[in-house]
């Protein structure tokens, strides 16, 4: 029976699901200090750098018709990928709880029913998005997707045209490079994930350009709502700005439409992640179970600044896929036969270090595109080196 493929349609919507989010919201927020100018500056450049990993992600993950992590191995070995598997199934089990502790949290502020019953709701709808099945969400996404493209046009209307709003002053309590940090972090986020739907296209580099092109106009756009929300109104919670406007009912399918389309793929990646780590899971069980335990976690534990979350995802991601990205495209190579790639492992390890140094150093294109330059060219340097394509020994 011949395998079913996404459409580039279908990926585009996906990736428009994963953009209009909360989170990228409330992250949009913080680059309020910068002004307007400057902070939508910081956003365009943030998301062009964090979106063009994205695409060079998909591409690897699309051309190879491997899962993310199933790509991991092609550049640190059968066992040596393990490593980042584990690391990635941790990461979206986090974001599963904050996205829907911040969902829950958000939509208890329009429509007060505690928000452990926000977390039981939008935990039940995600498990419903999951049991349909990536390749059979064509046409609720379709609906799911259009109301959410009216409802935060509806949302922009409020925020920058309303009118009769004294504008917040810039200050200097954030720099320009620490806000395009904060803009590339939100796509570098998704980068462990993006091959677990673009291996599903019937055009996967097609659907990988449309998706990462989808992704960061929107993700962009709901930074410009969050900064603009704090800067045009002086209110960093969005319940509340939904709520001076009299969009209550409206604002709450917001909140809990983008919450669930979102969160379906980091529990869904999770599923698909776990199956690397042990072949006989099922994927779909086990995002269902991630979403179960984000749903307790979110209920048991406050998640209100996720900013170290995501310079921590960046440490361990960006140099990872620079070296995927030097392997696949730059020196040929793969290495999925060995056990482990004790070369590529070290030169990861460099580059999270390097990451982490550069965290303290203000530089204005952020500190990821530099990690990435560094971590690119120590692979090219240390494959020098040692000489014969390792995968070619294996075969041997």
């Amino acid at each position: 029976m011949e395998t079913k493929r996404t459409s580039i349609f279908e990926n585009g919507l996906i990736w428009f699901g994963a953009g209009v989010s909360i989170a990228e919201i409330l992250t949009g927020t913080y680059l309020a200090p910068l002004g307007f100018s400057k902070g939508l500056m910081a956003i365009i450049l943030g998301h062009i750098i964090g979106c063009l990993m994205l695409f060079l992600a998909g591409v690897i993950g699309g051309k190879a018709r491997r899962s993310a992590m199933e790509t991991v191995k092609m550049s640190f070995g059968q066992k040596g990928s393990l490593l980042f598997s584990v690391l990635n199934v941790l990461q979206l089990v986090g974001w599963t709880a904050i996205m829907i502790y911040d969902g829950a949290l958000a939509a208890d502020g329009v429509v007060t029913a505690g928000r452990w019953i926000w977390c039981l709701v939008i935990g039940a709808l995600i498990i419903l998005w999951i049991m349909i099945g990536i390749t059979n969400l064509g046409k609720v996404n379709v609906f799911a997707m259009t109301a959410l493209f009216i409802l935060t046009l509806i949302l922009c209307k409020v925020i920058f045209f309303n009118g009769g709003v004294v504008g917040m002053a810039a200050d200097d309590s954030m720099t320009f490079g620490a806000a395009v940090e904060l803009s590339v972090a939100m796509p570098l986020s998704w980068l462990p994930l993006i091959s677990d739907y673009t291996r599903e296209a019937k055009e996967p580099v097609k659907a990988t350009a449309a998706s990462a092109i989808v992704y960061g106009v929107v993700s962009s756009w709901m930074y410009v709502i969050g900064m603009g929300a704090a800067i045009y109104t002086g209110e960093y919670d969005i319940a509340q700005i939904m709520l001076k406007a009299g969009l209550g009912i409206v604002g709450l399918l917001i909140i809990i439409f983008s919450t669930v389309t979102t969160t379906f793929l980091d529990a869904w990646s999770a599923g698909i992640s776990s199956e690397s780590i042990v072949a006989k899971l099922k994927g779909k069980h086990v995002a269902v179970a991630v979403t179960v335990i984000g749903t307790i976690a979110a209920i048991i534990y406050p998640m209100d600044n996720i900013t170290d979350f995501l310079y921590l995802i960046g440490s361990v991601f960006a140099p990872m896929i620079a070296i995927q990205i030097a392997d696949f495209f730059i020196l040929k190579k793969d290495t999925s036969e060995r056990e482990v790639n004790v070369a590529n492992l070290v030169v990861w390890v460099v580059g999270f270090v390097a990451y982490r140094y550069l965290m303290n150093v203000d530089i204005p294109i952020g500190n990821t595109l530099p990690d990435m330059v560094i971590t690119i060219v120590l692979c090219i340097i240390v494959s020098t080196l040692t000489g014969k394509n390792p995968a070619e020994k294996t075969k041997k």
